[in-house]
């Protein structure tokens, strides 16, 4: 069993079907298991979940919710198997995302922090042992010229057993600030 905090980004209702089009097809790993999002923290084995849930809600309790612009898809290698995997990258709230994680894994989660691998914002929409097959499905979905836009308004910390992701508790992010929108 693992803790986790991930974000289930609010999406237009045809962005959100045409990711999970393309995850039904090509997400064999995660598809049945979990909607799309952006992993904040990854799997903590070693804390307590009430410790876990209270490092998480202090460390987000004044953290505003995050726009974000995705044209782009891209592969990456798996850091801790074989296989390849196909990411939608945000452009706008790139940073934002970074920041947050950061200050998520500050404070109690720092030990748990992966330096080996770079932290890349991402939604995942495919998986493949095979890294050519991976970057085809990365050039056909930037072929289509695509633009999705979201929020990230609240952070979900989940349990993970048994290849189920169980919802503990949600945190809501602060209402953006509209200057800060339009910067």
């Amino acid at each position: 069993m693992s803790y986790l905090v991930l974000a289930y980004p609010d999406l237009k209702e045809e962005d959100f079907a045409l990711i999970q089009e393309c995850r039904r097809e090509k997400d064999s790993l995660y598809f049945d298991v979990v909607r799309p999002h952006f992993s904040f923290i990854f799997a903590v084995h070693d804390i307590a979940e009430d410790l876990f849930i209270t490092e998480v809600t202090e460390k987000a309790k004044d953290c505003s919710q995050i726009k974000f612009v995705i044209r782009c898809a891209t592969i990456s290698k798996d850091g801790l198997e074989d296989s390849f995997h196909v990411f939608l990258i945000p452009d706008k709230g790139h940073s934002d995302i970074i920041k947050l994680h950061d200050r998520l894994y500050s404070g109690l989660l720092k030990d748990n922090l992966r330096l080996d691998i770079d932290y890349l914002p991402h939604m995942a929409i495919g998986n493949s042992t095979d890294r050519f097959q991976a970057r085809q499905w990365a050039d056909e979905w930037n072929q289509k010229d695509l633009t999705i836009r979201g929020t990230i308004s609240k952070l979900s910390i989940v349990k993970y057993k048994n290849n189920v992701v169980t919802l503990i508790k949600e945190i809501e992010l602060l209402p953006l600030n509209p200057l800060k929108e339009t910067s």
